[in-house]
């Protein structure tokens, strides 16, 4: 029997929805809040039918054979999402669902069909993850193809121009798609970030004497944690290294030259990889964490990108050392030490007046946690989000709201990590 509830597609190309923690945390407010959801997206965990944690969200996954690595391989992987996910969609439409659809991005080229869903008189809704022309950018060194740049860059700013709505991640993101012609009452910011329920606060009490330095996130060129390698090598020259340990918690193509270069320092017995983990297992990490580590270098994507990290280190109350950038500024206040420039040194220098200083780290982990609670929090988002939905769907039925259900920490499953495109964090999307 089919629903007279709102239906709304979601489409993610560079991620099983399973482990997509935004989009899961998505679908649950929606519905919370009387709304359908089907997720178009890569293939993960062959069982799933249902995401996980959701009253009865449809997963139509896809199949991935070739995984992009360069220009022309990321070019032919994003070409079968699209032909993938527009077959999916049009059978959504011609079954009498998607009554609206958001996409998520990368990559930005879905605008096509956005043109269709808009002529067939539906919302479309953008969700900009990530700033595509950037990454590029950043992992070509610097040195970007110009052809290239400029043909993402016109891709960001046609599937800004054919959506109904935005949903910003961040005030820099909505800024660049104020300046892309997109009037203001269309972007709406909805942070990345969990939700109050899924956080327990932090224990400042070394375990067994240990200061526990974390870095959590995706492992890639972009991300800079040969940085944090690189910081506790130098801290190694400052302090004992019975009293201190770095763990890195997370999964991506930077693994092997990271533990390649752990082992060419010696660093093996105080540098850890914990490699994928599950939700619990990451609040259980930071629940214990004495200072928490952001390495990413002072590149415009990352000046203007919120890291999902950040948010998580800031609701356990856990201090930050970090670069200082636009956004993480935004983010963490004072809650954070800022380095200039992200050297090893510069780095070590922080951590270690942290580590000595109980007080301090006292403070700013009551600052971090206010800023989460007060701010951040999935919670805070859910309402703008939730907003725009109703005001794109009032020709609809209103939807019936399931209060019980709302703001409740997104479930995840288990297995092993799923392969991560540029820009998306592991276990928490990037931005």
């Amino acid at each position: 029997m089919r629903s007279s509830r709102p239906h709304i597609a979601i489409l993610v190309a560079n991620l099983p929805a399973e482990r997509d923690r935004r989009v899961i945390r998505e679908s649950l407010a929606l519905e919370a809040n009387g709304y359908d959801v089907t997720i178009i997206a890569p293939r993960g965990d062959r069982n799933l039918k249902i995401l996980p944690g959701s009253r009865g969200a449809r997963l139509r996954p896809y199949p991935v054979f070739v995984y992009g690595s360069g220009v022309l391989s990321f070019a032919v992987e994003f070409a079968w999402s699209f032909l993938c996910i527009a077959v999916r969609l049009i059978g959504e439409i011609l079954r009498g669902r998607a009554h609206a659809v958001q996409v998520c991005n990368p990559p930005d080229v879905y605008w096509p069909l956005a043109l269709l869903v808009r002529a067939l008189g539906r919302p479309w809704v953008f969700d900009h993850h990530d700033l595509c022309p950037e990454i590029y950018a950043t992992r070509s060194g610097g040195s970007p193809n110009r052809l290239v740049f400029r043909l993402l860059t016109m891709m960001e700013w046609l599937t800004l121009r054919s959506a109904s709505a935005v949903f910003a991640t961040n005030e820099s993101f909505r800024e660049i798609a104020v300046r892309r012609g997109v009037p203001p009452e269309k972007v709406t910011v909805v942070r990345n970030g969990p939700a109050a329920g899924e956080i327990r606060p932090s224990d400042p009490t070394p375990t067994s004497g240990e200061h526990r330095i974390v870095y959590l996130g995706v492992l890639g060129p972009q991300d800079n944690v040969e940085g944090a390698v690189l910081a506790a090598d130098e801290l190694t020259r400052r302090r004992s290294r019975r009293d201190w340990r770095l763990l890195i918690a997370g999964d991506g193509e930077s693994m092997p030259v990271l533990r390649k270069l752990v082992a060419d320092l010696g660093l093996g017995d105080v540098v850890e990889f914990t490699g994928w983990l599950e939700s619990r297992a990451v609040d259980e990490l930071l629940r214990t964490a004495t200072v928490a580590i952001q390495p990413d270098e002072p590149t415009r994507m990352n000046e203007l990108s919120t890291m999902a990290k950040t948010v998580e280190y800031l609701a356990r109350g856990v201090p930050v050392v970090a670069v200082d950038l636009i956004e993480t500024r935004r983010s963490a206040g004072d809650a954070a030490v800022y380095v200039s420039h992200g050297t090893p040194e510069e780095f070590a220098d922080a951590i270690g007046d942290l580590l000595d200083d109980a007080p301090r780290r006292a403070r700013m982990a009551e600052i971090g946690r206010s800023r989460f609670a007060d701010q951040l929090a999935w919670e805070h988002q859910t309402v703008a989000y939730i907003d725009v939905w109703h005001r794109l769907l009032a020709g609809h039925p209103r939807p019936t709201t399931d209060e019980s259900r709302i703001g409740q920490p997104p479930a995840v499953t288990g297995g092993s990590p799923s392969r991560v495109a540029p820009g998306t964090s592991v276990p928490e999307p990037r931005r």
